[in-house]
């Protein structure tokens, strides 16, 4: 779903006394509800694969987690850097050019360690924490939720 579109929604969803927004594309679904202050925004991307469909034999097709529904939280030990807002996650600021960082960066806090492209804005996601860079929890390209861990950083 466009970045506008949703932004459009959210708005939309605050601003009236409405307190819940569900809406299925074919490209996925998004959930918004309000609560407190902000709105907070689920959104689901639909994945087409073949595993997905009905297993041939009569027998029911094998149950399946959905990874977008359910943020995964990183199993190593140390601080997680997470995305502040939703966006497509880049390493680098520009696609030749060298990632921010890599596994074993020192990094220090406020060192810029990604870019997130939010409505055609890129912001630059700085660490949080001093620290070395144990895990990249994102593919380049990929998009983030809100609250969505990036990095591990020990």
């Amino acid at each position: 779903m466009d970045l506008r579109k949703l932004k459009t929604l959210i708005d939309l969803v605050s601003e009236s006394n409405i307190s819940e927004l569900e809406i299925t594309e074919t490209e996925g679904k998004v959930r918004i509800v309000k609560g407190g202050t902000a709105a907070p925004v689920q959104y689901v991307q639909a994945v087409a694969s073949p595993a997905a469909a009905p297993a041939i034999g009569g027998g029911p097709a094998p149950a399946q987690a959905n990874p977008a529904a359910t943020p995964v939280e990183p199993a190593a030990a140390g601080h997680a850097v997470k995305s502040p807002m939703v966006g497509t996650f880049y390493r680098s600021s520009s696609p030749g050019a060298a990632a921010f960082v890599e596994i074993g960066t020192q990094v220090k806090e406020g060192d810029t360690i990604c870019i997130i492209e939010a409505m055609k804005i890129l912001n630059e996601i700085e660490a949080d924490k001093s620290g070395t860079v144990t895990q990249i929890l994102v593919e380049n390209g990929q998009a983030v939720e809100y609250g969505q861990p990036l990095f591990i950083i020990e």
